[in-house]
């Protein structure tokens, strides 16, 4: 995930995105105005949300361990699907079963797979891990990769259903997502009106977490990361906010006005091209201190089970490498769903298999190198140097040029999670209000509307009560999958079945 949620990171959170870089620029009346009527209300979903409970003398929000537990039995109960599924995943992505003719969707196996990996790569890749070594030590990295592992079955399911339940229009466009699976899915189980108020319910929280995490923010801190580009005070960007969202919003107006089609044109060129500069850059200073890997490795599985771990020990240590999995990934929140529901494709498993790659890529593969980049640099263990400036001096240790890289890294994370979240909460909008053109694109302006304000205002307590929005879309979903896996691990023992039959055809 793109942003880090204040409340569930502690004091680190608040060291690496300090309030007083979302300052206003333009009107500094307006956020306080603002905050004063969000505080009592994200008050109280605050207490809805993130509720904690103690586990083994560590404090831990309920919505970590709804989502891992969640995980963890999809995991059993598909008999690891997260292993045997993942070569015939790749076979997919690259397009050997997809047969010709008339399937009904919108975009390919691959353009699905860059959508929703657009809006979950990014900020939580390379600061959230910092964050989390910095709380749990290094150690907090084997079970950051066994979230992630885990998190993949959560993808598998979630998507499946997104796919099996969605709303195929005459036109050829396609809605879905947890909110169709909700409503229909219950529908089918004999509970209408429970999975409509879930369905509903879950949109309602997307639509707000997508203006708010997945947009107000995103324009807010590529803004103020602009600025710092550009010269902080000495900067022409500097208290010109409205004038550089004005501009982001242009760019993804273009973008979100086409659709889905136009959305993964851009993301399916954009997500390879941001991977790929990240993951050369870190495999670059990896093996340039090739001699120091196994010393690092061993570093982190010692740390994972040490006693004297920072922050509570073996648990303190765990709960944080699961935290930032949870939160990176966004396995079972809901939101893959969404995109992963357009693609073509007449087997739902089919791309509930190519999802479970995302946090396969997001959590284990990224995240991971980023963690060997800080461990192998060793600054993990100076005092006041955390988030996103640990990530950064950590790289530039052997990579002088990396923090420019970065900056520009931003500003693509920024814009592709914008262009990600708007068909996100398009989806959920729709489903509230109607697919016509007029509520299609009265949401389109209301979210390019909210990328000038988040770009010129502090949103301190507002994007709070958007985080929790978020978080909060994983209860509903996570019900509905427990009700509907049965119906998920039929489909996939029968794919599993014909494929081994050979009545699946390849077609490269």
């Amino acid at each position: 995930m793109k942003y880090l949620p204040p409340v569930l990171c502690g004091a680190p959170a608040a060291l690496l995105f300090p309030r007083h870089l979302f300052a206003a620029t333009a009107t500094p009346g307006i956020d306080e105005r603002i905050n004063s009527l969000m505080e009592p209300l994200t008050a109280l979903v605050f207490q809805v949300v993130f509720f904690t409970v103690s586990f083994g003398g560590v404090t831990v929000p309920f919505v970590l361990l709804w989502l891992v537990v969640a995980a963890l039995v999809f995991t059993l109960y598909l008999g690891f699907v997260n292993i045997r599924g993942f070569s015939h995943a790749i076979d997919l992505v690259r397009g050997v079963y997809d047969a010709p003719g008339d399937q009904k969707g919108e975009v390919s196996h691959f353009q699905a797979l860059t959508a929703a990996l657009s809006a979950t790569v990014g900020l939580g890749n390379i600061a959230g891990v910092a964050v989390a070594i910095t709380l749990g030590g290094p150690g907090a990295t084997l079970w950051m990769i066994v979230g992630g592992f885990l998190g993949m079955s959560s993808k598998m399911v979630e998507c499946t259903l997104g796919v099996k339940y969605r709303k195929v229009f005459d036109d050829g466009r396609v809605s879905g997502g947890p909110m169709y699976y909700l409503s229909r899915g219950l529908a089918e189980k004999g509970f209408p009106s429970t999975g409509k108020v879930l369905g509903f319910f879950f949109a309602l929280m997307c639509v707000g977490g997508s203006i708010g995490g997945g947009n107000m923010f995103q324009a807010n801190q590529a803004f103020k990361q602009a600025v710092v580009a550009t010269g902080g005070a000495e900067s022409f960007l500097y208290q010109q906010g409205w004038i550089f969202g004005l501009c982001m919003a242009l760019l993804v107006g273009i973008v979100i006005i086409g659709g889905i089609k136009s959305i993964v044109r851009v993301t399916s060129k954009l997500v390879p091209l941001m991977v790929a500069i990240y993951v050369l850059v870190s495999l670059y200073i990896i093996f340039s201190s090739w001699t120091d890997i196994p010393a690092a490795f061993g570093i982190i599985i010692t740390g994972a089970f040490a006693p004297e771990a920072l922050y509570g020990g073996v648990v303190g240590v765990l709960i944080q490498g699961f935290k930032r999995a949870a939160f990176s990934n966004e396995a079972g929140i809901g939101s893959a769903p969404i995109a992963h529901s357009a693609v073509k494709t007449s087997e739902p498993v089919t791309e509930g298999l190519v999802a479970l790659l995302e946090p396969f890529l997001d959590t284990v593969v990224i995240c991971t190198m980023t963690a060997l980049v800080i461990v192998i640099s060793g600054l993990y263990v100076s005092q006041g140097v955390d988030g996103i400036a640990l990530t950064s001096s950590a790289f530039a240790q052997s990579v002088s040029w990396f923090p420019s890289i970065l900056s520009i890294a931003v500003l693509l994370f920024a814009f592709s999670t914008m262009i990600s979240w708007s068909y996100y909460g398009l989806k959920a909008w729709t489903y509230m209000f109607g697919e016509g053109r007029a509520a299609d694109l009265a949401y389109k302006l209301i979210f390019c509307g909210f990328i000038v304000i988040g770009a010129a205002m502090n949103l301190g307590t507002v994007i709070d009560f958007t985080d929790a929005m978020i978080f909060a879309m994983s209860f509903p979903n996570i019900i509905g999958l427990y009700l509907l896996a049965p119906g998920v691990k039929r489909d996939l023992d029968d794919y599993f079945a014909r494929l081994r039959q050979g009545e699946i055809r390849r077609f490269r």
